[in-house]
């Protein structure tokens, strides 16, 4: 039978879309539980009873071609036995080997579910560590490298605290809460559904291969991290632990072992993805993998986001050190070629920002204050009709009045006379500058600085502008994370664009200072 030919995205897809088909609400933990066992890491399904922890895991194992499954539910009395298989009592008794018969159990799987995972006894927790982290079974004096692309575990409860069950617990990367369907519809949707909801329905030609997938462990080994995202994991990893240090919950344990893990991850989402490298999206998955208790989440989402939005791409273009070096090379210039001096001058008295005061000498007249506004329709060659008002701010006058020659000074005409007067001001001070032009080896000096910065950001613009296409392109079509999120990656991208443009302008407006003075 030919096969077709297809992308790995297109093929992820395919996948996904009859993984998904008839499940409610229950998509995400799909689509996440599939890229753990791409990524050949383990996966935690937390939540009561009946919401399709094992659901998840059954339907897993149709996405593969030639897989083996292995499930099992725990219990306080399940023994190794039932686990990594019986012992062979024909090795035992011919060759005096202890050996199990592993085949049809978890060391001959690829695709493993354990239910109830914290009822396992300790024998069966300390074989389960070395084949979550190494991918080794110890079979008697033989270690046996195992083919398991996943495993997936599953409780309706964390881990007791006062149980040594901290190292299987850290082994998980992905976890995930489940509960009850939200939406009305679906659930009417789930309860009326009659299909067979555990049966195949992935054509073969789509399931994936052992060969092929170990074909893809190697290229997604080889997954670019750009600096962008290596940027947000240190900002992250500092603001968790800022987050401990202030003791308002519990404390958010990672290990420098799960971050590691997280980096496979997120190289295989970028892979999945159809893209050569990490993005920020990418990042988002970290709300997965950082938890500890559920009440952790919220606060890891907000760190995330508020990560991604203020230091994303700021951060691999340098963006707060250049406005630094941009605002003190400015300064320096401003410095050398302005001479200050100061300027006295009168200002006009502003009284309850509406009204000037007169200046009388006399009493020919009731009123001491007029309005800023009837000052200002004045002119020189007519007269107009103005209010006059008292202390008190009553209208006492209406006189008609005209602008003086003399600076802040009205003429005003009252009983056949005219009389002159000032308007009450004060003496201020304020710094005028002239302009000298710079030592020609200060000038070459800037010229050098203005050349070095110049050239640094219009090479970021101009990287920045080559990957805008793709990378807003990218992070709408994230597999694993929710679309809406895109926006923070795109607000981020767009808001360091523009602050790298006005950059490149305030440089050239420098420069343009100190030359054409």
């Amino acid at each position: 039978m030919e096969e077709k030919v297809i992308s790995v995205n297109q093929q992820v897809k395919e996948i996904l879309n009859h993984l998904c088909t008839d499940l409610y609400e229950r998509e995400e933990s799909m689509h996440l539980a599939l890229l753990s066992v791409i990524a050949g890491e383990s996966i935690f399904l937390l939540g009561p009873p009946g919401v399709g922890k094992s659901l998840i895991a059954r339907r897993l194992k149709f996405a593969f071609r030639d897989g083996i499954s292995f499930e099992y539910l725990m219990s306080k009395f399940s023994t190794p036995d039932e686990v990594f298989g019986p012992v062979s009592i024909k090795k035992l008794k011919e060759e005096d080997k202890y050996e199990r018969l592993t085949d049809n159990y978890l060391p001959g799987a690829n695709i493993v579910f354990l239910d109830e995972i914290w009822k396992a006894g300790p024998a069966i927790q300390n074989a389960l560590l070395t084949v979550l982290n190494e991918k080794i079974y110890r079979n008697g004096d033989v270690d046996i490298e195992v083919k398991i692309r996943g495993i997936i575990t599953a409780s309706n409860e964390l881990p007791p605290s006062n149980a040594n069950l901290a190292p299987i617990w850290d082994r998980f990367l992905i976890r995930l809460e489940l509960g009850n369907i939200r939406r009305f519809d679906n659930f009417l949707s789930m309860i009326t559904n009659t299909k067979n909801v555990y049966k195949d329905s992935i054509p073969d030609e789509i399931k994936f291969t052992n060969k092929q997938l170990d074909a893809w462990s190697d290229e997604i080994d080889n997954m670019e991290i750009p600096a962008e995202v290596l940027n947000t994991l240190q900002v992250v990893k500092i603001k968790l632990e800022e987050y401990n240090a202030r003791g308002v919950g519990l404390p958010v344990v990672t290990h420098d072992r799960r971050w590691k893990k997280i980096i496979r991850l997120l190289r295989t989402s970028a892979f999945v993805n159809g893209r050569t490298k990490v993005d920020l999206m990418d990042c988002f998955l970290l709300k997965h993998c950082l938890w500890s208790h559920p009440s952790h989440r919220e606060n890891i989402q907000e760190i995330l986001i508020e990560t991604i939005a203020d230091h994303g791409y700021s951060m691999t273009t340098n963006l707060n050190s250049l406005k630094r070096e941009v605002q003190e090379f400015s300064k320096d210039v401003q410095q050398e070629i302005r001479i200050g001096h100061t300027v006295t001058e009168e200002q006009l008295m502003l009284v309850d920002d509406e009204y000037f005061e007169l200046v009388k000498g006399d009493s020919k007249f009731k009123g001491v204050y007029i309005q800023v506004s009837q000052f200002r329709e004045l002119s020189l060659d007519s007269i107009s009709v103005i209010n006059f008002f008292d202390e008190d701010k009553n209208l006492v006058n209406r006189i008609g009045s005209q602008r003086s020659s003399d600076t802040n000074t009205i003429l005003v005409h009252h009983n056949s006379t005219i009389s002159s007067y000032k308007l009450a001001n004060r003496l201020v001070e304020r710094q005028e500058f002239v302009m000298k032009k710079p030592h020609p080896v200060v000038q070459k000096f800037w010229d050098e600085r203005y050349v070095t910065l110049s050239k640094f950001v219009k090479e970021q613009l101009a990287k920045m502008e080559s990957e805008a296409p793709v990378e807003l392109g990218s992070v709408k079509n994230n597999l694993f994370v929710d679309e809406d999120l895109s926006e923070v990656v795109s607000r981020n991208f767009d808001r360091t664009f523009t602050e790298l443009k006005d950059l490149k302008l305030e440089l050239e407006k420098i420069q343009y200072s100190y030359t054409e003075v």
